[in-house]
């Protein structure tokens, strides 16, 4: 089996991915129970989110900082300005 999906589901665990998974399961079961089938995919993509830690919801989109004055730190560029004159 792929080692970063494991990674995926055994690491990075908040209150709200947990939260995503367990109402997720509430949702499925509820359905299950009332044969409401639209329900169930509703509850399945929320689970699956929690479990597999994607979508912004659950935190996954964050991507970190970069430090991109020093990619750019020694390329200065002058700006010119140039006056405009107005309707007289």
């Amino acid at each position: 089996m792929n080692t970063t999906l494991i990674n995926r589901i055994t690491t990075g665990w908040t209150f709200v991915r947990a939260l995503y998974l367990i109402m997720g399961l509430i949702f499925m079961v509820q359905a299950i129970g009332e044969r409401q089938w639209m329900m169930m995919a509703f509850g399945a993509y929320f689970g699956s989110m929690g479990l597999f830690n994607y979508g912004c919801a659950s935190g996954a989109c964050y991507t970190g900082m970069t430090d991109t004055r020093s990619q750019y730190a020694d390329k200065t560029v002058e700006t010119e300005y140039e006056e405009v004159q107005g309707r007289q």
